[in-house]
This record gives structure tokens, sequence and C-alpha cells, in this order.
């Protein structure tokens, strides 16, 4: 896959997807969220892709916040457009992946940043990130899911505060609220990330993936997320990777899963 915005990796079942323009903060132009479309596609129809990491090239940003030049002039019909694609092709995808997908946050996660580091499965950070939703600031509210996710993470208080006051927290607060699993020195921040990748390799990626599913139905409305988890709980008994995780456990050795 070349790609004039991202790099893309893929080894070993591991991929790492780089936002790649270190000149503008790494911001998310339309360009930008097309390729990662593109990307977060090919690597989840990819059966030998266990897990993806997703991070910011440099060491100033992950992503800085949207590319503003490309909307400042949008009218109405046009604003509410470029938000419904970006939650489609992009936030809400990437949230409803089967394939695990990790943010290592490294230095700012702002506005459409932050938004995308939390429709990843889950986040880590470099300990001089900071995440913020500056919005209001710009007269505009959050548009690629910012209102929805934050409080589903760290409350709604504290969203609220966050998103009114368009301010930014550090790493260590972000964790304390929830936002970010693990902080780390931005020299261990992609080590930490693939420790973690390699751990959740191991096991199975079918049940992973309805994991994910059953997880994320708790949070839409009209879906009980409890329906959901026996429902894919019952599938598992029909796949490769249930027969042989029961059979390893049995026969006491280590699972092989076909991911099937």
């Amino acid at each position: 896959m070349n790609f004039e915005n991202i790099l893309v990796e893929n080894s070993n079942g591991l991929a790492t997807i780089t936002i790649n323009r270190p000149k503008k903060l790494n911001a998310l132009n339309k360009a930008t969220i097309e390729e990662l479309h593109s990307a977060f596609n090919s690597l989840d129809q990819d059966n030998e892709t266990k897990v993806i990491i997703i991070t910011g090239s440099g060491e100033k940003a992950f992503v800085a916040g949207a590319d503003i030049s490309e909307f400042a002039h949008f009218s109405i019909e046009e604003g509410g457009s470029l938000a419904q694609k970006g939650q489609e092709i992009l936030f809400d995808f990437v949230e409803n992946l089967s394939t695990p997908v990790i943010a290592a946050v490294n230095g700012f996660a702002l506005g459409g940043g932050l938004e995308l580091a939390m429709a990843s499965h889950f986040r880590i950070a470099s300990d001089n990130a900071k995440m913020g939703l500056p919005e209001v600031s710009l007269g505009v509210i959050p548009g690629y899911g910012g209102t929805q996710r934050l409080p589903q993470l760290v409350g709604k208080g504290k969203a609220m505060e966050m998103i009114m006051t368009a301010g930014m927290i550090s790493a260590e607060e972000a964790k304390q609220v929830g936002l970010v699993n693990h902080v780390t020195s931005q020299e261990e921040l992609l080590g930490l990330a693939e420790k973690i990748a390699g751990k959740i390799m191991k096991n199975s990626s079918v049940a992973i993936g309805a994991a994910i599913r059953a997880i994320n139905d708790n949070f839409k409305d009209g879906v009980n997320g409890y329906t959901s988890e026996i429902k894919e709980f019952g599938n598992c008994f029909g796949t490769e990777d249930f027969k042989e995780g029961t059979t390893a456990f049995l026969e006491k050795r280590k699972p092989q899963f076909p991911g099937k």
C-alpha cells in the first residue's frame, strides 16, 4: 500500500499505521482521512493481521486536529456532510473493526486527533502527550464523535468541562480519568504498544472480534448488549478457534489458533 500522508508497516501479524504530516502536526485533512480508511479496511480484511497500532510521526503530535483550512468557509450543509462522512469512513469505521486498534498517542492529540484515538479500542500515551477537544474556541463543536465517546470514557461531568473550556489535559490526568490505559516515555511508547499487541496476538482473533462487537453494542441505542453477548458467545462454539482453544487446554498445551 502506497500513500502520501500515512505510512503502513505490517510484520508478523502486527500492523502500524503512522500519520505522516509532521509539518502540519499530522492534522487530518480529507485526503488523510480517506487514506486511513483505505489502510484500516485493507488490514481488517487481511486474516494475517491480528493487531493494528495507530500513531503519529515526529515527536510533537499524534494528530493536532483537523485541517481547519479545508472547512473554514463551509456552509451549514457542507459542515454536516463533513461530519457525517468522516464518522462513517473513519471514526465509526475504526471503532467497529474486528481487528483490535491501539492508539499510541505521542504528543498532542487534539480535536479530530483525540477523536481518532477515542475511536480506537484503547489508548496508551507518552508522558509528554496533551489531549483535548478545543473546537468551541473556534465556534464549533467536536464533529467526529467527540461529544459521544468522551463522556463514555471519562464521565459526563469531566467531558463537559473539557469540551466547554477547550482545555488540554496531561497524559497522567488522562490516565487518572480513564482516557488512556498506560503512560510511558516517548522512547518506550511503541515498544509498550507492541508488547501489549503481542499479548493480544496469542489469543483467538475470532473471539476478540466477537468481544469487540458485544462491547460496542452496549453503547448503541436500542441494542441490548447482554443479548449481543449471548449471541456472540454461542457463535464462538461453531468456530475452529474454539475447538483448538478447548482442545489445547485439555491437552495442556499452548493453542495455535487458525483464526477461523
